[in-house]
């Protein structure tokens, strides 16, 4: 009985030895491009990958810096999310996307030239080249003049628009962050450079639009002035 005992944990030690030496030979062994694996997403390539991180492949397994090779590809690409795994079996490094959903069209000025591609509801720039072009068929709205730090006004519009009344056209920031809005039935409106004021004056739009219903007053309207909450202004075209 002890003899029996004695060959079996020689037999899983051995086991154990040998599963050990080859996982780490195999961590050792170096990752090609034709070892990236993605999953999640379609729209990307492994030279999407490669261009968009500074993965320098080939390279041994275990010098891969994942967290840093994720945050990366987050930024760079605009994801929601990534995960970026070292994988023995199958060999290779297994990349987990997760797009952001576009709700509105968008563009942006980089290096002096305008780019093209939407907007999420988080208020992040998606490029146009990485976008799903089922989900962007019922798009109505367009942002001009994105800029990194219009993100959270971008969000607060989207929440207020998804929540209430109103339904934006056009949003437009100019080069000095000017805002300007366009409602589809109240048209322009002029909201200025304090992005702190955007709440109170969502709520105000939103006011004005279900206290002025009569079409004819409507037609009247040239734009609303919410630079100054605390006193709107509406002007009226000339007769």
């Amino acid at each position: 009985m002890n003899k029996k005992k004695k060959k079996r944990g020689t037999f899983l030690l051995v086991t154990f030895f040998f599963l050990t030496t080859y996982l780490n030979t195999k961590t050792f062994q170096k990752v090609y491009p034709q070892d990236i694996l993605i999953f999640g997403s379609d729209f990307f390539s492994k030279n999407d990958i490669l261009n968009n991180s500074s993965l320098k492949l080939p390279t041994p397994l275990i010098f891969v810096k994942t967290i840093f090779t994720e945050k990366e590809l987050k930024r760079n690409l605009s994801l929601e999310n990534v995960s970026v795994s070292r994988q023995i079996f199958p060999f290779g490094l297994k990349i987990l996307i997760q797009t952001r959903t576009p709700i509105a069209y968008g563009d942006k000025i980089l290096k002096g030239e305008k780019i093209n591609g939407f907007i999420d509801k988080e208020g992040f720039f998606i490029d146009e080249k990485h976008s799903d072009k089922e989900s962007i068929k019922k798009l109505s709205v367009k942002v001009f003049g994105w800029k990194e730090n219009f993100k959270e006004i971008l969000s607060k519009i989207f929440y207020f628009q998804k929540n209430n009344n109103v339904e934006f056209v056009t949003i437009e920031f100019s080069p000095n962050g000017f805002l300007t809005l366009e409602e589809k039935t109240l048209k322009t409106i002029l909201l200025g450079i304090e992005p702190k004021r955007i709440e109170t004056q969502l709520q105000i739009i939103e006011d004005i639009k279900n206290q002025i219903k009569d079409t004819k007053v409507l037609k009247k309207i040239d734009n609303i002035d919410l630079t100054d909450p605390h006193n709107p202004k509406i002007k009226v075209f000339k007769p």
